[in-house]
């Protein structure tokens, strides 16, 4: 089981999950290679801009083979294009590498594509199969009611995930709930393996002192900071965080700042409200390159995670890139998401609140700003003993224990 191809569209050379995973199994002896396409998620950036097929790069000894895939926008046809794209570049660039026949294929979704041609190029190579479900499809479209579970589409959807399901060897779920939903659509559920996205507790600490940025607010003490790292798109629902914060305008409490940091689509519109309604406490202050993040949460007294309110999609709890780095930071988070497995009530380093409820949010963040230091310093001491957990050291063990098991 030396040789491993991880297959994942949207692998980006400068980090991420498998990025980390195939560092770690690289140090203990294993042959790792990732594929993944050349097109940047949510950017306009393609790494491949002439008619060369596939490009072959090593980032800190990891070989990355990307595959030339088309531009998109949004989520149209143009984006299934580039999904098949990769699928199909995978199935002809891949035999440029086969000297090396892998003893692993790694299929990670998001999108199911990527599930056949990995299931494919196992029967090619006679090789174990992982299959790793980091969003269900179709029935997160289902939840968020962009798709009916009778369509068409979503019935071929579930086909297609069952299928999958049968062939893999074994199955990878990034949510603490994958067993369960496995159950729910009546398939035996002994080959789920749980493996959350996590931290690199080491570079995340060595950034904190590294790379700090020079920032007043942030090192304001005579304000408690609530902080937003992440996209400000619809999804992450920050106009729920602009309504909790006027409610504190609207109180008089004005020693709460919220400063929200990152870019997106709905970020001038957010942007123009919070001026016309003279909300005060929040700051948009933009994307920060991602070695300064360690510094930017480590200086907040809370951190924040919001979701647009949806309660059948996160039964089957959350795997969020972010909520790990607030655990790293030892500051304590509250969030509107309910959901099933919720990591903030088994760690005891936050507290989660109703969804769908400025009024909630905001009774939340009063509760760590009224909250004595004791008390306080217990949720911090908690998030940084969760993130420890959650270290990619400690997620390649067990990503190992599958890899090796029969």
């Amino acid at each position: 089981m030396k040789n491993i191809w991880i297959l994942n569209h949207y692998a980006k050379p400068s980090g991420g999950r498998h990025y980390k995973f195939a560092e770690n199994l690289i140090k203990r002896g294993y042959n790792v290679k990732i594929f993944c396409a050349s097109t940047v998620h949510n950017s306009n950036q393609n790494m491949i801009t002439d008619s060369r097929k596939y490009l072959y790069e090593l980032h800190n000894d990891v070989p990355f083979i990307i595959i030339r895939a088309r531009n998109y926008k949004g989520n149209g046809a143009e984006r299934i294009k580039n999904m098949i794209d990769y699928a199909a570049g995978l199935m002809s660039v891949s035999k440029k590498f086969d000297t090396e026949k892998p003893d692993v294929i790694y299929a990670s979704s998001v999108h199911p594509l990527t599930w056949l041609a990995g299931y494919k190029l196992s029967k090619r190579y006679g090789a174990k199969f992982i299959v790793e479900t980091r969003d269900l499809w179709p029935e997160t479209f289902v939840a968020m009611g962009k798709m009916s579970k009778n369509s068409i589409p979503a019935k071929i959807l579930y086909k297609i995930e069952k299928f999958i399901y049968q062939k893999a060897d074994k199955l990878i779920f990034t949510f603490p709930g994958g067993k369960d939903y496995v159950e729910s659509i009546g398939l035996d559920s002994s080959k789920v393996r749980y493996i959350n996205n996590g931290v690199d507790l080491e570079e995340f600490n060595q950034n904190k002192t590294r790379y700090v940025l020079e920032d007043e607010d942030l090192d304001d003490d005579s304000t408690f900071k609530v902080l937003f790292t992440g996209a400000i798109g619809e999804a992450n629902a920050i106009y729920r965080i602009v309504d909790a914060a006027k409610i504190f305008i609207d109180k008089g409490i004005k020693d709460i700042k919220f400063y929200i940091f990152g870019d997106g689509p709905e970020k001038e519109k957010l942007q123009n409200r919070v001026q016309e309604d003279n909300i005060t406490n929040v700051v948009f202050k933009g994307r920060v390159d991602k070695k300064y993040v360690p510094s930017v949460l480590s200086r907040a007294d809370l951190n924040i995670f919001c979701l647009e309110y949806l309660p059948n999609l996160f039964k089957y709890g959350l795997s969020p890139n972010k909520m790990f780095e607030y655990f790293a930071s030892g500051r304590p988070t509250v969030s509107n998401v309910e959901c099933g497995y919720d990591m903030l009530e088994k760690y005891k380093c936050g507290i989660t609140v109703k969804g769908g409820s400025a009024e909630a949010l905001a009774e939340g963040i009063l509760k760590f700003y009224n909250m004595p230091k004791e008390e306080y310093d217990t949720y911090c001491n908690n998030a940084l003993k969760a993130a420890c957990d959650f270290d990619f050291k400690i997620l390649t063990d067990k990503l190992e224990e599958v890899i090796l098991e029969d």
